[in-house]
């Protein structure tokens, strides 16, 4: 029949209405921005940069391999990898990111570039209140716009952070424990040269006599 749908649609909504007097489960919106809906821990909007501790630059978890700025659909990252090398979570130098751009205008939140992150180093967040008068210069954001700790990354995603800093910690045991053995086996190696080289050398066997050469025919 011709607009059932909408008579539905009606039916729907006034059964929201009159119920709202009596049930606050029934309303379906809030007065905002004085009051705002708690967010699912899975939505996402545009990306930011995760960095461990209190310096961002120090702690930025990004090595800058350009993989997201590859994988991008929209092409809206850029990146330019750094000169020199600082060291990660596990002590191991990496490069890290001297310039990383994202153009939110451009963005379409697909979040392919978490999935491609090999580093745990880019994230979604759930900011969505960016609006801005400048359209373009305003909705570039720069490494230090992106860089947010991972105690905010906690908090928005408790889940998913949780899992990845346990996983980070046991890659940290394990690296600390085969940096300490192979510390071991090293000091290990220069003892037992040490002790070979200031072991005396046994004195050469005597020889015996040579045997006269028998006399020749003549």
């Amino acid at each position: 029949m011709l607009g059932t749908g909408i008579l539905k649609g009606m039916v729907e909504t006034a059964k929201n209405f009159a119920g709202s007097y009596v049930s606050d489960e029934r309303l379906t919106t809030v007065q905002y921005p004085e009051e705002r809906q708690k967010l699912a821990e899975n939505t996402r909007q545009f990306p930011f940069l995760v960095f461990d501790g209190n310096d961002p630059l120090a702690g930025m978890r990004c090595v800058a391999c350009q993989i997201c700025e590859k994988e991008c659909p929209p092409q809206c990252i850029y990146i330019e990898k750094s000169k020199d090398k600082k060291p990660d979570h596990l002590g191991k130098p990496q490069f890290y990111p001297a310039r990383f751009d994202i153009d939110i205008s451009v963005c379409m939140s697909c979040q392919i570039c978490v999935e491609v992150c090999p580093f745990e180093a880019i994230k979604m967040d759930t900011e969505f209140e960016l609006s801005t008068g400048d359209r373009f210069g305003g909705l570039l954001f720069n490494r230090d716009q992106l860089a947010k700790s991972n105690a905010h990354y906690n908090k928005i995603h408790p889940t998913e952070a949780a899992e990845i800093d346990a996983k980070r910690a046991d890659e940290k045991i394990k690296a600390e424990a085969k940096a300490k053995a192979d510390a071991e086996a090293k000091a290990k190696a220069a003892e037992a040269a040490k002790a070979a080289a200031n072991t005396p050398k046994p004195a050469p066997a005597p020889q015996p006599p040579a045997k006269p050469a028998p006399p020749s025919a003549a």
